[in-house]
């Protein structure tokens, strides 16, 4: 029962976080920013946040301090959003599986054109 309530507690997170970082956050360093997944202990007191940026290393570093920056905002507006008791800490991380397969799929479209020219 536990597990159910930290998974959907964990979804909710994800759909505010994405909502506040779009809407509320108006630090011009952050880019397109997609929050691709939510990892919560099983407490509920962390929050780990995986993000997709769109950019360079450059941008994306930029993009996580400003976040860093801002993450004492993020959680009052998670705290006001989603009434828990206690608001978890929030961890953001970069989730490098987008760009993980778009790099396998351009490697797959480099091997199949290479054999449409035989």
């Amino acid at each position: 029962m536990a597990k159910i309530r930290v998974g959907r507690v964990g979804e909710q997170i994800k759909k505010e976080l994405s909502q506040i970082i779009q809407t509320e956050l108006k630090d011009p360093r952050i880019g397109f920013i997609t929050v691709t997944g939510v990892e919560t202990s099983s407490d509920l007191s962390q929050a780990k946040v995986f993000l997709s940026v769109l950019g360079s290393e450059e941008q994306k570093e930029a993009t996580l301090k400003a976040l860093a920056s801002g993450t004492g905002f993020i959680r009052t507006e998670l705290g006001k959003r989603m009434r828990l008791r206690h608001t978890p800490v929030l961890l953001f991380k970069f989730d490098s599986s987008i760009e993980y397969g778009s790099r396998i799929e351009a490697l797959l479209d480099d091997i199949n054109s290479g054999n449409e020219k035989r």
